[in-house]
């Protein structure tokens, strides 16, 4: 654009991270800015929405800002709000929720005060990595930008997953031809950690003997690839994959998904466990590999759990037959977006469970609205989703009494909640 610079007083952080500022009409939208900054910008790109510009001066630092903890602050695109001081930031998140309580209709006073877990706890990393001339860049992408900013140290990744960084590095570094990229998959399970890289091209021989090294030099339960779109393929298996939920064991299929932080998983066992207390017959929907299903299903309710992954489901399914018949669960496989539970299927239950991904829930708030279960308690990962299901419940004669808000991707502009209903 060719516009002369601006100086602007920040007013409060977007939805995105970005610092927000108007002058008359016009909007203004400035990343790595905290509430409280005067700063002078350079309008960069004109939007529906506002001007989005770049800090060319920090005329007046806001006392709502800090020292960045990571030495890749500016550049990483993993963490945009590092500089934001934890009262602030913390009013940002939960003012998300807050937000989308409203549009839902329900009153804010149900909001709780925001739940953040630690640094260095995130137990799921997906990272990805690019052969160029001088080595290897492995890390995350840019803001807005497909470079790879070549990651040292992660203030937010579990130290167990930053340790072995060096051995993919050095492993990717040989196998990758110069210019061919993969992602690389982390996940912290009780038998060390589970990786799956994604290739552009399949492994020659060689290439597959690097990748077993790999897994012996990181120390991996698990070493998985999978190549374009296809599907993962254990390559080398140290160690049985697994996960316990309630104490049962789950042998983790590659790929599968995981909360991303086990504290945050915990706040959402309690808040469901809350929400159910006293039901029979619970439904578990969207119910990935059992965090939810098998704790409930341990306290002695009769659980259907459902799922549209099938490895996932398949995985729930063995571990509750391995452990018995003291354990009331069936299982599943279905897509609940194109085939959610119709009211006469609901018909019976005491609570019903649902943490769908970010597109939400629709079309089974749809249902869940028109049906006579009297407890229900939601997760969501998008407040944007959640408020448009959350109305239709409402709309559908449910109560909204309690939210929780949950940071589980410190830093990020992202926050997820734990919500209860009853009808």
């Amino acid at each position: 654009m060719n516009t002369p610079p601006v100086t602007l007083t920040i007013e409060h952080l977007g939805g995105r991270g970005d610092g927000v500022a108007a002058i008359g009409e016009q909007r203004y939208f400035v990343p790595l800015s905290a509430p409280g900054d005067v700063v002078t910008i350079r309008p960069v790109e004109s939007t529906a929405e506002g001007i989005r510009g770049e800090i060319i001066e920090l005329v007046t630092p806001s006392p709502d800002r800090q020292e960045p903890p990571c030495l890749h602050f500016g550049r990483c695109g993993g963490c945009l709000v590092q500089h934001v001081a934890p009262a602030a930031y913390d009013d940002f998140k939960r003012r998300q929720v807050i937000a989308a309580v409203e549009r839902a209709g329900g009153d804010p006073a149900v909001v709780t005060e925001i739940v953040t877990v630690a640094p260095r706890t995130r137990r799921r990393a997906a990272l990805v990595a690019k052969r160029v001339s001088a080595g290897l860049a492995l890390g995350f992408h840019e803001h807005r930008s497909h470079f790879i900013v070549d990651v040292q140290d992660c203030p937010v990744m579990h130290p167990l997953l930053q340790a072995a960084l060096p051995a993919f590095r050095a492993a990717l570094t040989e196998l990758l031809p110069l210019g061919a990229s993969a992602t690389i998959t982390l996940l912290k399970l009780d038998s060390g950690i589970d990786a799956l890289i994604g290739l552009e091209r399949q492994p020659d021989l060689a290439g597959r003997e690097a990748l077993a090294a790999l897994a012996e030099a990181a120390d991996l339960g698990r070493l998985s690839i999978s190549v374009g779109e296809g599907a993962a393929e254990p390559l080398a298996e140290r160690r049985p994959s697994s996960l316990a939920f309630g104490g049962v064991p789950v042998a983790i299929p590659p790929g599968a998904f995981l909360q991303a932080a086990e504290d945050a998983e915990a706040t959402l066992l309690a808040e469901v466990r809350a929400g159910t207390a006293g039901a029979e017959n619970i439904a578990d929907l969207y119910a990935g590999c059992g965090t939810f299903a098998l704790p409930l299903a341990v306290a002695g309710a009769s659980v259907l759990a459902v799922e549209g992954f099938g490895p996932a489901i398949e995985a729930l399914a063995a571990a509750a037959r391995k452990a018995g018949p003291a354990i009331r669960l069936e299982t599943a496989q279905r897509d609940l977006a194109r085939e959610p539970l119709e009211p006469d299927e609901l018909a019976g239950f005491d609570a019903v469970v649902f943490d769908p991904p970010r597109a939400g829930a629709r079309e089974q708030a749809i249902r869940l609205s028109r049906s006579e279960v009297p407890a229900l308690v939601a997760v969501s990962c998008n407040p944007a989703t959640f408020a448009r299901d959350a109305r239709l419940l409402i709309e559908g004669g449910y109560r909204l009494e309690r939210v929780v808000p949950l940071d589980q991707f410190l830093w990020s502009a992202h926050v997820e909640l734990v919500a209860r209903f009853r009808r």
